[in-house]
């Protein structure tokens, strides 16, 4: 299931949620001011990631720079439990998959969810259980 972390006031945010509504690709809201993101939510986000914190971390929030807080010089346990009590240092919107992490909106990037809706289609095709198959992306035969 892909999962969007977004915030209502953030256009971008808005725009992949109605492209992915548009586009029929199931997916779970994750609301980043009411939920309280975890740690394994966090490490997942990095283990997907090609630049580590740098990909999901925007240097130039409010907090950061008001706060003159230098998020280098953090070890990660100390960055982790930073981001999940300032959970607005998030870069938005963070889209991930099971093996994808894209952060921001672009509609010639959000295509690679629509391959990754094509290859669990496939994947169906070969599940034992494919008559019973629930899957979302499953294809009509």
């Amino acid at each position: 299931m892909i999962k969007l972390y977004l915030s209502p006031s953030c256009s971008s945010c808005r725009k992949v949620k109605k492209y992915f509504i548009d586009q029929k690709i199931p997916f779970k809201e994750i609301n980043i001011l009411s939920h309280e993101i975890s740690l394994e939510e966090l490490k997942d986000m990095l283990s997907k990631s090609e630049n580590g914190t740098d990909d999901i971390i925007s240097k130039r929030s409010k907090i950061i720079k008001e706060g003159n807080i230098d998020v280098d010089s953090m070890s990660l346990n100390e960055l982790l439990d930073f981001i999940k009590a300032n959970p607005t240092i998030l870069k938005r919107p963070i889209i991930l998959s099971d093996n994808i992490l894209q952060v921001g909106y672009n509609a010639d990037d959000i295509e690679i969810f629509e391959k990754a809706k094509r290859i669990a289609s496939l994947a169906c095709q070969n599940c034992p259980d494919y008559e019973g198959c629930e899957h979302p992306f499953k294809l009509k035969k």
